[in-house]
């Protein structure tokens, strides 16, 4: 097996790991891009399916992380077949055992120990820390392979979330399911009275599936109602048998179906009208009588608040469904009646009158932070407590649900089952809310956390929180989600790719959770010292999400609960000064971020083995963040000795020109560094850049921004191994400095310049800029240089520089008439002529005048090649075209 290389002590001794010496990203990243694409994650692990965490991991990806960061000995492994559950002892790949394909893992041949991904492995004495493990990804997945595997959170939900996944593999199902069928006998029937509604084609009552509600604000200026609708659409026509659009008549108040909502229609009581123009636009109220445009939210403060009015309900008949009609009549949009607006009541009359109840809702103000005080403002809209985030009938049943729960043990289910009704309860809180709205396109109600922050509807819609036959996210459907979690970790599969096609193995006989401890904590206040094997990892980057303050919304009905059993749920609110992320409410920025991090990779260094391994995810943007990464690593005592791309989770939370690619970043702790002149190591990185280029060009399958991510791992190894005592000109140079330097010594090994990016550029299906960001990576191009070339913008949405982009073409056009073309590319040159032809006008002066040389013919086939657009080699070489 081979070594690191290094001077220091340290590295000559330590066994080289093979995530170290290689990564598989082209297997990983082709499983992570099915497991993370739209649902199928559900599938594919359901166990992360039991409640809503933000910015979860792949459990490929962890997986992936830690076969390789954890499988170093071969004797202390053990190979079992998923299925039949045989012990592979001499497990073997066709001539390669598993001392082979540990042994031979290296960056020319990454995928040797890959085999073993859907196996069932064991591996024997590790022990793994994650030390933010969040939404328990990366413990879930390391208990997988039998290693002892600790996480811990600061935030109570994260804990408790990963608690109950890490419980699912013991837990008694039968006692599941009977305490559910025991709630649901205690409980359902009452709270489905509550969402009943006269069915339009029959006698009986029907499902009511979803309540449309819109606020409503008297003028400021004649005092007319003003329904703040922003359109009058409800949904689309869904069935074969009905085209159009559900709309709201606002005169007629009426629901009604239109062939287009965006043009005029006339309505059954005569009133025409277009169903596209409501009365709100960009956060003001235009009155429909008098004209009068107002702030929505200057409104609500003058007026104390808002009327709601119900205006229609989407409903499923099961009587006239048994009687075999039309789907559109038994499950469809009708306008709310005044039964349903008596039935509201009468749950509004209930609520007030039961204060005992009341014990089981939060009582707490919602606290002013970022997410509700300055990103979404919430108290505008007259949003104080956290009740006042729901209606009175969701809280009357949802205390009713809750207070059922909290007492199902005395029935004598157990504690376990307790905690995953809890679960659930709390997971339908993301739609069960009159913070969610509803999505015409998809005849589906929102999450509350769609935007990741607290965005206050106009035109709330609130669910029926036991759910019928239809309804997202209800209490029945996520009971079956965590039903579904525990089978799987009970018996897990994994899915895999073979030939193209996604497979999936037998169930696994190891469950997921044995051996498994989760805290709530400080990671700087572990006390834990050269504890652990590996330390495996999603650390919070600068501009996170929140957490604490987006999962308070969770926090304070769970401890309603759960204050009285855990340490951690005894606070108003989950920890917020402790949160390493920056908050500017906070008046937390950059400096104090870098700091609190440092302080985290210092309590990790210390829990860390000498020998082992820190590896984790981290969200990579510029080079400015990976300095700041490398200088906290490094000063800290960490030398890092490998990164690698890999697929950007689905869920990002930062908008613009940051937001870039994931990468995993490995790095060992170091005792002390070499001294190096900047001179002698610039050369040793360059030889590094140009080796690893090389090696990844003949021998994977990589994109050249692949590359350059592994290129710049190899450069920070190189580096990372005299950190602090690089000289240049007599000063030491700071790890941003160096991260700047290598930027360029990797661009300058590269002859792949903006031209290649470009072509790249449209060969890829819906192009965006994270796209721009990670083909710059490795070539002599940089993001800069494609937008102040106009070979990219993102006015409105992103657009490329294709020769029909007014934008590129108006900039071209410019350096045309300014100096005669002697500053323009071949890029600017084909696109002038393509555009010219086009337009009908002469372009054989322009080809004469710029004497086409061999250079300007290959791009011009390379652009034929890549659009199918032969034009750009015909105005070169064709006369009949180019005398045009």
């Amino acid at each position: 097996m081979s070594e690191q290389s290094g001077s220091s002590q340290d590295r000559q001794e330590r066994t080289e790991l093979p995530i170290e010496r290689g990564f598989p990203i082209e297997r990983v990243n082709e499983i992570a891009g099915r497991e993370g694409h739209g649902g199928a994650r559900q599938w594919y692990r359901p166990i992360y399916a039991m409640h809503k965490w933000w910015a979860r991991r792949l459990g490929s990806v962890f997986r992936s992380i830690s076969l390789y960061a954890l499988l170093d000995d071969p004797e202390e492994v053990e190979v079992i077949e998923p299925g039949n559950n045989s012990d592979l002892s001499d497990y073997s790949d066709g001539s390669r055992n598993v001392r082979d394909l540990v042994e031979n893992v290296d960056i020319t041949n990454a995928d040797s120990l890959w085999p073993l991904y859907n196996k069932d492995v064991r591996i024997s004495n590790k022990k793994i820390l994650d030390p933010f493990c969040g939404g328990g990804t990366s413990i879930v997945e390391a208990s997988r392979f039998g290693v002892q595997s600790v996480g811990n959170d600061l935030n109570p939900v994260a804990w408790f979330v990963t608690k109950k996944e890490l419980d699912a593999g013991k837990a008694d199902l039968d006692e599941l399911k009977k305490a559910f069928d025991f709630l649901e006998s205690e409980v359902a029937e009452e709270l489905q009275e509550y969402y009943q509604t006269p069915c339009p084609h029959c006698s009986n009552n029907a499902e009511a599936i979803y309540y449309f509600w819109v606020k409503e604000l008297d003028c400021t200026s004649c005092g007319s109602d003003v329904p703040l609708f922003n359109d009058y659409r409800i949904a689309n026509g869904r069935y074969e048998d009905e085209d159009g659009y559900y709309v709201y008549d606002p005169v007629g108040e009426e629901i009604i179906v239109v062939d287009d909502w965006k043009s005029e229609c006339v309505s059954p009581s005569g009133h025409t009208f277009n169903p596209k123009n409501g009365n709100v636009g960009r956060s003001k109220y235009s009155c429909p009588d008098c004209g009068q445009k107002y702030p929505i939210t200057d409104a609500i403060q003058e007026q104390g608040g808002y009327r709601m009015n119900l205006y229609a309900v989407e409903y499923y008949c099961s009587h006239c469904d048994d009687q075999g009609i039309e789907k559109r009549k038994y499950k469809g949009y009708k306008t709310a009646s005044e039964t349903d607006l008596e039935l509201f009541s009468e749950a509004e009359e209930e609520w007030h009158s039961r204060t005992e109840l009341h014990d089981y809702v939060p009582s707490e103000e919602l606290p002013p932070g970022h997410m509700t005080s300055e990103r979404n403002p919430v108290f505008d809209h007259g949003v104080s407590e956290w009740t006042d985030m729901f209606n009175d009938r969701q809280l009357l049943t949802l205390a009713k649900l809750l207070k059922s729960i909290d007492e199902i043990d005395q029935s004598g289910f157990s504690k376990d089952a307790k905690e995953y009704l809890l679960l659930t309860f709390s997971d339908i809180l993301r739609t069960n809310t009159m913070m969610t709205g509803y999505t015409p396109v998809n005849n589906v109600i929102n999450q509350i956390f769609k935007t990741n922050s607290f965005d206050v509807p106009q035109e709330p819609v609130e669910g029926n929180p036991w759910g019928g036959k239809f309804g997202y996210a209800t209490f029945q459907s996520s009971w079956d989600a965590v039903i579904r979690g525990v089978e799987w970790a009970k018996a897990p599969t994994e899915r895999y790719v073979e030939d193209g096609e996604t497979k999936e193995s037998p169930p696994f006989q190891k469950p997921v959770g044995e051996n498994t401890e989760v805290r709530n904590g400080d990671v700087r206040l572990l006390d834990e010292e050269n504890e652990y094997d590996a330390v495996i990892t999603d650390p919070p980057y600068y501009d996170n999400i929140i957490y604490s303050e987006v999962s308070d919304y969770f926090y304070v009905w769970q401890k309603i609960v759960l204050e009285s059993e855990y340490d951690g749920f005894d606070a108003e609110k989950t920890p917020r000064a402790e949160s390493i992320v920056a908050n500017p409410f906070l008046n937390k920025g950059t400096e104090e971020f870098e700091s609190e991090l440092h302080e985290a990779f210092t309590s990790i260094h210390k829990s860390l083995k000498q020998d082992g391994v820190l590896a984790f995810t981290y969200h990579h943007s510029n080079s400015e963040s990976w300095g700041e990464l490398l200088e906290s690593l490094c000063d800290v005592g960490f030398e890092v000795t490998a990164t690698y791309p890999i697929t950007a989770d689905i869920n990002k939370f930062i908008t613009g020109e940051a937001v870039s690619f994931d990468i995993v970043v490995v790095a060992r702790p170091i005792n002390d560094t070499d001294a190096a002149s900047w001179n002698s190591l610039r050369r040793d990185i360059y030889r590094t850049a140009r080796r690893t280029r090389k090696q990844l060009e003949e021998n994977r399958d990589l994109s050249r921004g692949d590359i350059g991510v592994m290129e710049m791992g190899a450069c920070f190894r190189e580096y990372s191994k005299h950190h602090g005592k690089v000289q240049r000109d007599g000063e030491i140079m700071s790890a941003k400095e160096v991260v700047q330097e290598i930027y360029g010594i990797i661009q300058e090994a590269s002859d792949i310049g903006v031209e290649d990016v470009f072509i790249d550029l449209l060969d890829t299906s819906s192009p965006s800029f994270d796209d721009v960001n990670k083909l710059c990576r490795g070539t002599n191009a940089t993001p800069d240089d494609l937008k102040e070339t106009h070979l990219y913008n993102q006015d409105d949405g992103f657009e490329l520089g294709t020769w029909d982009n007014e934008k590129r073409q108006a900039y071209i056009q410019e350096r045309v008439n300014g100096d005669g073309g002697d500053h323009l590319s071949n890029l600017d040159k084909l696109q002038f002529l393509r555009y010219r032809y086009e337009k009908g006008q002469a372009v054989q002066n322009y080809v004469e005048k710029w004497d086409v040389d061999d250079d300007l013919r290959e791009l011009a086939g390379r652009l034929a090649d890549v659009t199918g657009d032969d034009t750009y080699t015909r105005v070169l070489g064709d006369r009949d075209i180019t005398s045009y």
